[in-house]
Formats: structure tokens, C-alpha cells, sequence
């Protein structure tokens, strides 16, 4: 949608549509409250129940210690709050990504002065503090301390100034110019970045946009083969609005910004600093998230992989909005998960091109580890190409851990729909192909040597193949019911 090219706008827009919004001027503590009240009106993913899958986004306009700051949480939690603020059709979603890959359009540096630039704090006055500056919530009463979960982090390589990237980390607020950065080892390009500079002996230096076109973060979970080191997944974002994304030089370190940003933290990762992410709570735990369990905090035992940002400052809007999102919830569905349903296309219609239907990576496992598959058979020979399907979207995306495969009739959004299909197509004997000792995600508490004993390390786990599709020489004997086709809005007027 071209009039969206920041929070702002597509706050604006939301307002327009019936249910999307809503918004208070009560009173909300960041510290557990705003993330407690929004569980229960939108955030669906796996938070426990209960919970609304389709809940709106809301606003809250008065942010307890933070008078002029505001906090939005939940804009892109709904699948199809997602497709209206894209302007397409919540279920084709993986495949516009897909298409805006292959039409990339790179960032520019805005000529004009930057809207993130309005208010700008510097670490060196002595009244500088993050945790005064920055409303981030904390999820929970127990997280290590207050959360930025919604920074993209911007950085370069330190070796060739041509090639840069932007991944979303968890950042947790420690000092008055300190965050910690959680940064999967092996797994995100800034990570790679990190470890050039380490063996440097040099800063990084990284800016944390917050607050931004939704656009820009649907595309920061893109990872290899579709996005390979050296593609900025910015690229993505400019193609999907058919405009550039536009840049600003930081105020602080040698580095570009989101020039829209509500705000923008510039620092550096500092080689040989390292701090326990639980440092000042002692809880041992971290935040939740997105396998729905809360996870125990990095320390410094883990070399480098839990590295300090140094503040060197602070830009933000004129009554700049804080964007959050509860670490399980369906926003980080919507995030990683469509840009891995876009990559599973694009592997997939190169190798059979014609028989992949859709692709859905279901919110039961995070948007990364239930991959659904439907799988158009259009002869006899095509049976067995569903599980080759399969195979292919675990080499689209590592960290997937069950692909079901269902059959074109199936609705893949809809996961009665799903589990009916298992029920009805699906003999365990064979049709559950199990593929053990792979690599998977760490977050997963069952890929452990303690829930099994077929477990090697910490992070293999056994995928799965659930193939619940109709054997093709059978499709006539599983016909679905047939009901006369009508459009309900004769009787009911306002009907979607």
C-alpha cells in the first residue's frame, strides 16, 4: 500500500479498519503490565491460553514513568491485519514475498532531514539513560530486564564497507548505556559481521531502528539460501511498497539508520565485553520465546555470544511511539514465518514447478518449526513428489522440524482443517517418515539427550514428514461433501 511508509502511516490506516486498532489513554506500566493486558486481547502464537489469534494492535497513549512516549504492541500478530497493511491477500502472502525477492530495489539515503533525527540525547551528557529514555516493556514479571523487541539491527562488514544487513535481536536494557545482544551463534549474517570484527580486535558498530513501516519487518526474517550474506533484506521491503526504503546517516558511529524510525539507538559491540543477560533481575530467565517457553538467560560463560552494546546515543520523533511484541506471540509468526513459507515456494516451484498449491508455516510451531505443505497430484506419476516437497522445505529452512503435507482441498489456514485431514488421510505406519538426528533450533526443550536417549547433542532432534495426502489412485473415494455455492451477504449484509 504506497500511502504506508512508516509506524505513523499505517497506524493512520489502521484507524480506517473495523477492528484493527484500538487504543487507551490509561495508565500502563511497561514493566510486565502492557504485555499481561495485550495477552489477552491480541497476541495468539503459543502464549498460553487464553488468548485471540485475530485480536487488533493496540495503542497505548499513557506509559507509566515515560510522560510524551507511547507504546504500539501487536501490529503485525494477525495474519490478516499483516495482509491489509501489505494490500494482499492474507493467504498468498509467502508467495508476494517471494516475488518481491526477485524484484528487489535497494535502500537510498534520504536527502531530507531525517524524522528520527527530531530529538537526539547523547551518552557523553550526565543525564543520559536508556531506562529513562526508552519505554521497552518487559514481557513478564521474571524477564532479565526491560526488552527492545522490535530493534533492526543495522551493521556492516568490517571488511568490505560494500556489504551490510539488518536481523531483529533481542536487546535487554542494562545500564544507563549498556544492552546486552543475543545473537544466534551461526545463524544471522550481523553474527558473521561480529565475529570479523572480533578476530579484528574492533567495534561494530550497530543502530537499532525501532518503530517502522511494517513492511521493513516483514522482511528482516528472510535468512539463507533465499537471502545469502551480502543481501540486505531491505532490498525486499522496497519492492513490496515499489519504493526505495529510506536511510539516514547516524549522529553517533559510522552507520545508516531507518530514517522513519520513532528511535534509533546507535553503538558498538565491544570485543572482550561480555555481561550476564540476567544481571541485574537474578532470575535466570530471559524472555519468552516463540516455542512458547520463557527462555534462561545467557551468560558469560558462552564466549562472544552474549556481547555488550555500548550507547553512544539516542535519536527519536517528537512524542515517539515504543513498538513491542510478546516474544511468542503471533507477531514473531508473521515475521519469520511468512519469509520462510516464501522461501519453501521459491525451492519448491523451481524443482516441480505447477504442483505446489500453498505453503503455510503454522503459529502452533513459531512460524519456524510446522511447515504445511499443499500438494496439487496431477497424475499418477506425481505420487511420491509430496514428500520430495517436504524434503526440499527442509533445505529451504534448517530450523523446520514437522512439514505436513495435505492435499488441495485442505484448508492450510485453518488447522481443524489440517488435524482432519490427518485424521481421515494419514496411517502412521506409512505415511510418518522420520528423519532423526538432525539439526534443528536450540529452543526446542524435547531436542535434548534428556528427553531421549536417541538425542547426540543439544539442538539435534528427529524431523518428521506427515504425509496426509489422498494416494492419487484413491482421490475418488475422498471427495469432500458438495454444498450449493451462495453468497451469505444476500442474508447477511455486513458478511466477510
Amino acid at each position: 500500500m504506497s500511502n504506508i511508509y512508516d509506524l505513523r502511516s499505517a497506524l493512520e490506516y489502521l484507524k480506517t479498519q473495523k477492528g484493527q486498532l484500538v487504543e487507551t489513554d490509561v495508565e500502563a506500566d511497561p514493566n510486565a503490565e502492557i504485555s499481561g493486558i495485550y495477552r489477552y486481547v491480541g497476541s495468539g502464537g503459543t502464549v498460553m491460553r487464553p488468548t485471540k489469534e485475530d485480536g487488533p494492535a493496540m495503542l497505548f497513549n499513557n506509559v507509566k514513568g515515560f510522560p510524551g512516549s507511547r507504546v504500539v504492541i501487536g501490529m503485525l500478530s494477525s495474519r490478516k491485519r499483516v495482509g491489509m497493511l501489505l494490500d494482499h491477500d492474507y493467504k498468498r502472502l509467502g508467495w508476494l514475498l517471494r516475488n518481491a525477492v526477485k524484484n528487489a530495489m535497494p535502500p537510498v539515503i534520504s536527502t531530507k532531514p531525517a524524522p528520527c533525527h527530531e530529538n537526539i540525547y547523547r551518552a557523553e551528557d550526565p543525564d543520559f539513560d536508556l531506562r529513562k529514555l526508552v519505554p521497552a516493556p518487559t514481557n513478564t514479571p521474571e524477564d532479565a530486564g526491560p526488552y527492545i523487541t522490535m530493534g533492526l539491527c543495522c551493521a556492516t562488514d568490517p571488511e568490505n564497507r560494500d556489504i551490510s544487513d539488518v536481523t531483529i535481536h533481542r536487546l535487554c536494557i542494562q545500564s544507563r548505556d549498556e544492552m546486552t545482544m543475543w545473537i544466534t551463534p551461526g545463524s544471522r549474517h550481523i553474527g558473521a559481521m561480529w565475529d570479523k570484527a572480533l578476530k579484528a580486535g574492533k567495534p561494530l558498530p550497530i543502530s537499532v531502528s525501532i518503530g517502522l513501516d511494517p513492511a521493513i519487518y516483514m522482511c528482516a526474517g528472510f535468512e539463507p539460501p533465499t537471502t545469502p550474506y551480502g543481501f540486505n533484506e531491505l532490498q525486499i521491503a522496497g519492492a513490496l511498497r515499489g519504493k526505495p526504503v529510506e536511510l539516514a546517516n547516524c549522529v553517533s558511529i559510522d552507520e545508516k539508520c531507518i530514517a522513519h524510525a520513532e528511535y534509533v539507538i546507535e553503538g558498538e559491540l565491544i570485543p572482550g565485553v561480555t555481561m550476564r543477560e540476567d544481571i541485574n533481575s537474578g532470575t535466570g530467565k530471559a524472555m519468552p520465546e516463540f516455542p512458547g517457553y520463557t527462555g534462561d538467560a545467557k551468560g558469560n560463560d558462552i564466549p562472544n555470544y552474549l556481547p555488550v552494546l555500548k550507547v553512544k546515543a539516542v535519536t527519536t520523533r517528537n512524542n515517539p511511539i515504543m513498538e513491542s511484541c510478546i516474544g511468542a506471540s503471533g507477531e514473531h509468526v508473521s515475521m519469520v514465518g511468512i519469509p520462510t513459507e516464501a522461501s519453501v515456494i521459491d525451492l519448491i516451484e523451481r524443482s516441480m514447478p505447477g504442483r505446489l498449491v500453498n505453503v503455510h508455516a503454522a503459529p502452533c510451531g513459531g512460524g519456524k518449526f510446522v511447515t504445511i505443505i499443499q500438494f496439487r497430484k496431477n497424475n499418477i506419476n506425481d505420487e511420491g513428489r509430496q514428500r520430495q516437497a517436504a524434503l526440499i522445505a527442509f533445505s529451504a529452512f534448517s530450523e523446520m522440524k514437522h512439514v505436513f503435507l495435505v492435499d488441495e482441498d485442505v484448508d492450510i489456514f485453518d488447522m481443524n482443517d489440517v488435524m482432519w485431514a490427518m485424521t481421515t488421510r494419514f496411517q502412521g505406519d506409512v505415511d510418518f517418515i522420520p528423519i532423526p538426528g538432525v539439526h534443528t533450533h536450540v529452543l526446542d526443550p524435547s531436542n535434548d539427550p534428556a528427553y531421549s536417549p536417541s538425542i547426540r547433542e543439544h539442538g539435534i532432534a528427529c524431523k518428521a514428514i506427515f504425509d496426509c495426502t489422498v494416494p492419487y489412485y484413491l482421490k475418488s473415494e475422498f471427495e469432500r461433501c458438495k454444498f450449493l455455492e451462495v453468497d451469505p451477504k444476500k442474508w447477511i449484509p455486513d458478511w466477510k
